[in-house]
């Protein structure tokens, strides 16, 4: 056979085998694309990161990172071996950049190797960036903001201590959808807890405040507040046994702020239930 059948041969093996080689690199384990974005063709996940809540300095201009809290993802995508020319940094960012783009996202920052982009959508922020090197390489960091859920609820003994030391103290793990005042039954252990509080301390009384955030009217702020904090009263009273006289509900809508209202972080903190001892 002559070399250049031989030249041929190659060729043609190259042209089909290729391919099937670029195919066959598998993703790791658990991995796949955000539901935001797909991935540049033939690439795969070399490693990724879910995580229900952490934290992530985005930048938002030069040595000015912005922390950002929510459910996490970190996802790093391989270019398939062999691949060439491999994509360069820049065709990688600006990929990425148009695909957030065109679903209504907007750039924020940008230098050689990275860029930070935000996207609101369907009340939803997501903050984003992707990091690529020469290499073909590129990593998305992606971050769905939102405050995180209470899971731990304080016992009757810490409510017992903190009413003690500061005459009130913040419920956490009570539940209302947005502009409800009907408690959620995530709310059920909190609950639990302070009834508990009040069934070890037969001579404690206690006002059940409810505070909001300064969104919307006041009006309908004071009346938000005053229900929720009734709805509070309401599950002691009817669901635990304790006596109604020992309780009284009010509502302080936007009154007493214990953080900023220009953040929603700020915000979150302020939609919050107390007990004050009477």
């Amino acid at each position: 056979m002559t070399k250049a059948c031989h030249a041929l041969l190659f060729t043609l093996f190259s042209l089909f085998i290729a391919p099937a080689c670029l195919a066959a690199q598998k993703d790791a384990a658990n991995c796949k694309d955000h539901p935001l974005l797909s991935r540049l063709p033939d690439y795969w996940i070399e490693s990724c990161t879910l995580k229900q809540f952490d934290a992530y300095g985005f930048m938002v201009g030069k040595g000015k990172p912005l922390q950002v809290e929510g459910l996490f993802t970190n996802i790093r995508y391989q270019p398939p071996a062999g691949l060439t020319p491999k994509p360069s940094t820049l065709q990688v960012l600006r990929n990425v950049e148009n695909a957030v783009k065109q679903v209504g996202g907007t750039l924020v920052a940008s230098d050689s190797s990275k860029e930070t982009l935000k996207l609101s959508k369907d009340n939803k922020e997501l903050w984003i960036e992707v990091w690529a090197d020469y290499t073909g390489k590129y990593i998305l960091t992606i971050v769905e903001k939102a405050a995180m859920a209470q899971e731990l609820v304080a016992n009757a003994d810490a409510f017992a201590n903190g009413l003690k030391a500061t005459g009130h103290i913040a419920l956490e793990g009570i539940y209302f959808d947005t502009a409800k005042t009907e408690l959620k039954p995530e709310s059920d252990q909190a609950i639990a807890e302070v009834a508990k509080l009040l069934k070890n301390d037969a001579g404690l009384k206690l006002y059940v405040v409810g505070h909001t955030d300064n969104t919307g009217a006041l009006d309908g702020n004071m009346k938000l507040s005053e229900g929720r904090a009734q709805s509070v009263v309401q599950a002691l009273v009817k669901t635990h046994g304790i006596a109604a006289t020992r309780l009284k509900a009010y509502g302080s809508g936007p009154y007493a702020p214990v953080a900023s209202n220009d953040s929603e972080e700020g915000r979150a903190k302020n939609r919050r239930v107390e007990l004050v001892k009477q």
